[in-house]
């Protein structure tokens, strides 16, 4: 493993209640100064004991979870998943039920756009679904998860995942350079960017815009444009905003909009998913503007 001379920094933070924290939980940021294009990673233990169900909400990321600390955790996306110890999931339209205890885990937040580099395949194939990491990695998933585990500092576990990372990233799976182009403005917009418009600055039909998208990132462009949208209101949400400032801010129709997009993404009302421990630790695994990156 090629480790950096300098360690990084690395933020860790145990989580013992009240907005952002969640008891039991210890979460761990990689130091500033590292990170690879399109990919943002954070650490996660959950004690023996402190067994946590979680409602997975939607996120405009492909996500990886590799667990390290020998206990798999059992997934439910409504597919039949049961337990699992490194799955990836792509852009999800629904939420999911996980149930997680004395666990460790590291999780990485990967842009749709660099998926295919990384994990082989484009985003579009994992289809919104759960996917064990194994099929996707074969053999390598497992020998990363042993180095995991004997790393004992989340500075070691970070270098390692950069390490694999570094090693497995392809220029050539790169997607089309319209596609970046649209998903970042979308990204850009939060959402709100007039999907047409877009279309029309790369040159490219409709249609074709479309069928790219979809096969590259896992959406059409419409319904990334909602997700991210979705994923905008819904943190504001569990930061204790009212939902109908949300949603004249965050460009919904009223507050009724607001409501029935949440519902679509999360199957609850807008006070249920504002208190989902997933969001809880958002504010701590993930600081704003590190999406901005994906």
């Amino acid at each position: 493993m090629n480790t950096p001379s300098t360690a990084p920094t690395i933020e860790e933070v145990e989580a013992t209640g009240g907005a952002g924290a969640i008891s039991g939980w210890e979460i761990a940021r990689p130091g500033a100064g590292r990170g690879l294009p399109g990919i943002d990673m954070a650490g996660f233990m959950i004690r023996a004991g402190a067994a946590t169900e979680i409602r997975a909400v939607p996120h405009p990321a492909v996500t990886v979870i590799v667990e390290f600390g020998g206990h798999a955790f059992s997934v439910d996306d409504g597919r039949g998943g049961g337990m699992s110890e490194s799955l990836a999931l792509g852009l999800a339209s629904s939420s999911f039920h996980a149930r997680a205890d004395g666990i460790g885990c590291v999780q990485i937040r990967l842009s749709p756009i660099a998926t295919r580099a990384v994990l082989g395949v484009p985003a579009g194939e994992l289809g919104g679904g759960l996917v064990a990491l194994e099929d996707l990695w074969g053999g390598e998933a497992a020998a990363l998860r042993e180095r995991l585990h004997h790393a004992r500092t989340w500075s070691a576990r970070f270098a390692v995942m950069d390490d694999v990372l570094r090693g497995r990233m392809r220029v050539e799976s790169a997607v089309d350079p319209e596609v970046a182009w649209v998903w970042r403005q979308i990204l850009r917009g939060r959402g709100r960017a007039r999907i047409a418009e877009l279309a029309a600055e790369t040159g490219w039909s409709r249609q074709r815009l479309w069928s790219r998208f979809d096969a590259q990132i896992g959406l059409t462009p419409k319904r990334a444009a909602m997700l991210i949208r979705f994923d905008h209101a819904v943190h504001r949400l569990a930061r204790g905003q009212s939902p109908a400032r949300v949603a004249a801010d965050s460009g919904y129709a009223d507050q009724s909009h607001l409501h029935r997009d949440i519902r679509a993404f999360t199957g609850t009302s807008p006070a249920a998913s504002a208190r989902e421990p997933w969001l809880a630790a958002d504010d701590t695994a993930w600081p704003a503007g590190t999406s901005a990156r994906l």
